[in-house]
């Protein structure tokens, strides 16, 4: 069974299939995420169908992630570096990836859950070191929702917007992850910078005088 073959299965079960279909995308990316949503856009009827379509699969993106959380919770870590070493290759994780997945939970939780979700190929793994860390579920899940929803909501309208335009689907959501990262990556400059900013400049501290000057003999 070809790629179109099987999302058309899919969609034969309506908003329970797109859902099944993201979050199977979280486990077997049959297509990179950003044409198969275009696609997803492109069948879509009309705008309200579009605002489902849009809840639908970040709810299935959700529970794909939620998976991969779990499997990360209950092996723990030294099974999954085992697992990633061996096979991660094949699934496009290496372990110098997942070190880095790691490590970049080294700061804020939320926003690293969240941003994460907007970067391809980490909005997939992502959530299996944070199951391995047991970061906080409830906060994970929201971070992860709010993500998934900036990553799917722009390719759905796109596909939306492109139907019967004999647009290629592909090159164009090309370019349109290639603005979404250019754009993340000037927010966290910026943002970098402007912690800098309001960082206060550390002067030379003056010598201390003593609390008491000494009395000249004879004075």
């Amino acid at each position: 069974m070809d790629t179109s073959s099987t999302i058309a299965m899919f969609l034969h079960f309506g908003l329970v299939g797109v859902g099944c279909l993201a979050v199977a995308e979280k486990f077997i990316p049959l297509l990179p995420s950003y044409v198969l949503l275009m696609l997803l856009g492109l069948t879509v009827p009309d705008g309200t169908m579009l605002a489902t379509t849009i809840l639908a699969t970040s709810a299935g993106s959700v529970v794909g992630a939620l998976g991969w959380y779990g499997l990360g919770r209950a092996l723990g870590s030294r099974r999954i570096e085992g697992l990633v070493t061996h096979y991660g290759k094949f699934v496009l994780l290496r372990p110098s990836l997942y070190r880095q997945l790691t490590d970049a939970y080294r700061g804020n939780h939320f926003w690293v859950t969240l941003i994460g979700q907007t970067l391809p190929t980490v909005r997939i793994y992502l959530a299996l070191p944070a199951g391995v860390l047991r970061l906080e579920p409830r906060a994970f899940v929201m971070a992860t929702a709010i993500g998934t929803v900036i990553w799917n909501m722009p390719f759905l309208t796109l596909g939306y917007a492109l139907r019967g335009s004999g647009h290629d689907p592909v090159s164009l959501g090309f370019w349109v992850v290639v603005v979404l990262i250019a754009i993340e990556l000037a927010l966290l400059l910026g943002f970098r910078f402007y912690k800098r900013s309001l960082t206060p400049r550390r002067f030379a501290e003056p010598l201390a005088l003593p609390s008491r000057l000494p009395v000249e003999e004879g004075a």
